[in-house]
């Protein structure tokens, strides 16, 4: 699923410092950091079952969709500006799981090519965000199987000028919209939604523009006239606060809604890693759930060490305290992240995975990179590791 350059990102898309508790490496390789032996290990123990650190591969800058990641870290840590990655102990209700945790960035920081990608270049890649129609793109390639779903909707979205498209709701709105404005649909080239949309008759050609760089510069030009591409939980804040050019309300339809319900940014192992990580993500996994319900509930400090380490890493993101309050509450309202249509957070419905599977795999296969020959859903994800009980 890719992505905006500046406001969001594109993707098609240290070690521990026990007796420090914010350390910064800006600007210079990751300090060797002292062992984290003398650390009690608490209730959760990941120690004899995962690697000594839990290498964890986003599909982006940091930012706020990515906080249960950094809860686990967020109070003691150690940043490499250099490789943009970051370590702590993997803290899990606040104790110590006897493994230490590393956060790495992704988009600019990966050449911009595909987690799944990324993950079979660099062995000591223990998960990785995988969005489920990159899974059943690679399934060839670089099959990677999900375990768990940090977001239950996709953020991406279409949005509008409300005064230049003031009927205009949803996305079965935007085509006819377009056309009697002669206006245009701007997205990211590639983007295999847009496919799906057009298979549905919800776009057409004469509509479409997959010119998109990221940068809000034609969709300020255009004066309201185009529509865009983009994420409902950081571009409408964005937009109205932070481009001075445009600073008024966009109206948005998520993606999600017409059909093409994609699990963004699952967290996933490479197939082949699969059995031999199960013990680990027996564990792992319910700590990845506490750790989301955690973050939501209180952000502050997870969204302190996103704003730093953007600060450090340094290349080009911008992201404000402004746009990740923003992006936790739309979240939440949105039902981005949740428990869904049952009383789980981070599971994947079984249903929704069929209809997708269904929908994708005529997409890709239309587009000529079908799934794997005999590929199932159930080469895809698992809610095995899942703790039912771990609601919001």
């Amino acid at each position: 699923m890719q992505r905006s350059t500046l406001l969001r990102g594109t993707a098609v898309t240290g070690a521990v410092a026990i007796a420090l508790t914010l350390t910064s490496c800006a600007g210079s390789a990751a300090e060797t950091a002292p062992s984290a032996a003398d650390m009690e290990i608490g209730s959760v123990d990941l120690s004899a079952d995962c690697p000594s650190t839990v290498v964890i591969q986003t599909d982006w800058n940091p930012e706020a969709e990515h906080g249960h990641l950094y809860e686990m870290i967020k109070d003691n840590f150690t940043i490499d500006a250099n490789t943009k990655a970051v370590t702590g102990p993997l803290m899990s209700d606040g104790e110590y799981t006897g493994v230490n945790l590393e956060i790495r960035a992704g988009g600019p920081a990966i050449g911009f090519q595909t987690v799944s990608a990324q993950m079979y270049q660099d062995d000591s890649i223990t998960l990785g965000y995988v969005s489920t129609d990159e899974a059943i793109q690679l399934s060839s390639t670089t099959p990677t199987k999900a375990v768990f779903a940090p977001l239950d909707i996709s953020p991406t979205m279409v949005m509008w000028d409300p005064a230049t498209y003031p009927d205009v709701q949803t996305i079965q709105d935007v085509k006819p919209a377009l056309e009697k404005n002669k206006g245009v649909w701007r997205y990211f080239d590639g983007s295999a939604y847009i496919e799906y949309l057009k298979s549905s008759g919800l776009a057409s050609s004469d509509v479409l523009d997959g010119s998109y760089d990221g940068t809000p510069s034609n969709f300020v030009a255009a004066g309201g006239k185009d529509m865009q591409q983009g994420f409902a939980s950081a571009e409408p804040y964005v937009y109205q606060n932070e481009v001075s050019a445009w600073g008024k309300p966009v109206k948005f339809a998520l993606i999600h809604d017409a059909g093409w319900q994609t699990y963004q940014s699952s967290v996933s192992v490479k197939a082949d890693k699969f059995d031999e990580l199960s013990p680990c993500l027996s564990k792992l996994v319910p700590v990845l759930q506490k750790a989301g319900v955690a973050y939501y509930k209180d952000p502050s400090a997870a969204n302190d060490l996103i704003l730093k380490l953007v600060d450090e890493y340094a290349t080009g993101w911008t992201y404000t305290q402004g746009v990740a309050d923003y992006s936790v509450k739309t979240q939440k309202e949105l039902g981005l992240v949740g428990d869904g249509p049952d009383s789980t957070y981070g599971n994947f419905d079984d249903g929704r995975f069929e209809d997708f599977f269904a929908k994708a795999s005529k997409v890709y296969t239309d587009l000529g990179t079908p799934p794997a020959s005999g590929y199932t859903v159930g080469d895809l994800y698992t809610n095995e590791f899942i703790d039912k009980s771990i609601s919001f």
